[in-house]
């Protein structure tokens, strides 16, 4: 029984979690609006911003963005449409994809970036406390 009952508040924590993700998520997208983007496109050119080149390969963005191949593809298209990435084939993988950030990528992050901290900041900070005390 013993078992179940940790099992049970394993569950309700990763709800909570799920919570306080979610409410954080929709505050950056409602803020990052003011900029024409939405938190998962400020993240992708967070990680372009911060990668040397400000280039990366599509199968490492979706890594570090935490997005799924087909959600990045879709993402890159609407920044590429934007302007603010543009693409290039790898020329040792004629497969393998870079994404790079552009100037009006990098002028669009550079704007957005004091709001996306704000938020983490004023919204965020039940689920920084929390992580910064589990550790």
């Amino acid at each position: 029984m013993a078992r179940a009952d940790e099992d049970d508040a394993l569950a309700a924590e990763w709800h909570q979690l799920m919570g306080r993700y979610q409410r954080l998520m929709c505050a950056l997208d409602r803020e990052l609006g003011a900029h024409d983007l939405t938190a998962s496109e400020f993240e992708v050119l967070q990680q372009l911003s911060e990668a040397d080149e400000c280039s990366l390969r599509m199968t490492t963005l979706a890594e570090s963005a935490h997005l799924s191949q087909s959600a990045l593809s879709r993402l890159v298209t609407r920044l590429e449409r934007d302007g603010l990435v543009g693409r290039k084939a790898c020329e040792q993988d004629r497969r393998a994809q870079y994404i790079t950030l552009t100037e009006a990528g990098r002028v669009r992050y550079a704007d957005a970036r004091p709001t996306q901290r704000r938020v983490l900041r004023d919204e965020g900070s039940d689920c920084f406390d929390r992580i910064a005390s589990d550790s």
